[in-house]
């Protein structure tokens, strides 16, 4: 027997050793499942503020992430509206310039036009100062005419031993530094592609623009010439000799029918057979050329001014040219611009993509967690002695407010 005393009532009692062993294992049980209770209720209770902080790292984690990816969404836009700006400047700079551009070419179309008006006005008004010239020179060219009537005696004998051609070139050098000193006057000596040429050819011309030029052809017939020639059987090889020398006008200087009427009365223009044609004789060699150089003269200005439209209707035409590239430019840049925009757009519905699907797996993780979080607080000791019966028993006793049985000592 051993004995025992009460911490409580101080009474002594006497134990079996058995029944003391059982007692004391017991006991020992007891404490044991308490502190496997306690540990239990740490761990729990570290698992949840585990479980805590790893949920409030995840919300600091998912928080930080969508606040990154809201400020690159927002210098994306920030971006995207810069670029519509720019877009849209561009746009309304290219259509204020070709609008400037626009309305000064019609501005300087329409000054040219009124200044085309006004010289034609002006060449029209000279035209009948130089044909009231004409008739007064014409008037004069009369009292030649009686001259004309023994001119073929006359031009005979004169002829003898000289060509007409030479007559007509020592007339001009005899004048020429008075009154052609920047003419060129010589002898065509280019054969032409159809094998062909004239005798003299007459150039002018006035700051790199030619204003005169004149294709020369003489004709000359002695009286013993039993073949008798026509001035109309030239004009055809006169007028082809004009139009491959690039000359402006025809003259043929011929001593050809004598008697014809037609051609002793003065300058014959014959421009109705062939275009810009003239017969003259001899005496009025010099006379045409002072007629068309004269007539040239005061047309040079609005030569001048044509060949400066033409000049700036060939700038006008480099403009629309150079337009027609800026615009063709501009629509590639636009055309790239517009294709990173939409390149932009797509990496920016990519990223919104990809957070939504970031989002999505943090509310997976989350629900996940939120799951785990119920599981564990559904864990009760009816669950965790399920399969441990002694352990059950254990904690049903401590609930329960059991205390093992035990034999009083009567005899103390």
């Amino acid at each position: 027997m051993k004995e025992l005393q009460c911490p409580n009532c101080k009474k002594v009692f006497q134990v079996d050793e058995a029944d003391y062993a059982q007692i004391l294992s017991q006991v020992k049980n007891a404490q044991f499942e308490q502190e496997v209770h306690e540990r239990l209720e740490a761990e729990r209770q570290k698992a949840d503020a585990q479980m805590k902080v790893k949920r409030m790292e995840q919300e600091k984690l998912h928080a930080e992430q969508i606040s990154i990816k809201k400020s690159e969404l927002e210098q994306k836009n920030l971006m995207i509206e810069q670029l519509k700006a720019q877009l849209d400047k561009a746009q309304t700079e290219k259509e204020l310039a070709i609008t400037k551009a626009t309305q000064e070419k019609e501005n300087e179309i329409v000054r040219l036009k009124s200044d085309i008006e006004l010289q034609k006005q002006k060449d029209e008004n000279e035209k009948l100062t130089l044909i009231e010239q004409h008739k007064g020179q014409l008037r004069l060219r009369d009292e030649e005419i009686d001259r004309l009537k023994d001119f073929k005696a006359k031009q005979s004998t004169k002829m003898v031993g000289e060509s007409l051609e030479q007559h007509c070139l020592n007339q001009f050098n005899g004048i020429r530094m008075a009154a052609f000193p920047n003419a060129e006057f010589g002898k065509d000596n280019e054969v032409s592609g159809s094998g062909s040429k004239g005798d003299f050819i007459y150039r002018e011309s006035s700051d790199g623009v030619e204003f005169i030029s004149i294709m020369f052809e003489m004709k000359n017939e002695m009286d013993t010439t039993s073949t008798k020639r026509k001035n109309e059987d030239f004009f055809k090889e006169l007028d082809k000799d004009r139009r491959e020398k690039g000359c402006e006008y025809a003259v043929l200087v011929s001593l050809l029918e004598a008697d014809n009427d037609f051609y002793n009365n003065g300058i014959a223009d014959v421009s109705y057979v062939y275009p810009k044609m003239f017969v003259v004789r001899p005496q009025f060699f010099i006379p045409i050329i002072s007629l068309l150089r004269n007539a040239a003269l005061n047309s040079l200005t609005y030569r001048t001014q044509l060949e400066q439209i033409k000049n700036q209707q060939l700038d006008i035409v480099h403009f629309e040219e150079n337009l027609t590239a800026a615009k063709e430019d501009f629509s590639k840049s636009v055309s790239t611009a517009a294709s990173n925009y939409d390149k932009a757009i797509a990496d920016i519905d990519a990223a919104i993509t990809k957070l939504e699907k970031t989002k999505t797996e943090l509310m997976t993780s989350m629900k996940f967690l939120n799951a785990a979080d119920n599981k564990l607080d559904k864990v009760t000791i009816k669950k965790l002695t399920k399969n441990a019966p002694s352990v059950k028993k254990l904690f049903d006793d401590m609930n329960s407010g059991e205390r093992p049985s035990l034999s009083e000592d009567t005899s103390s």
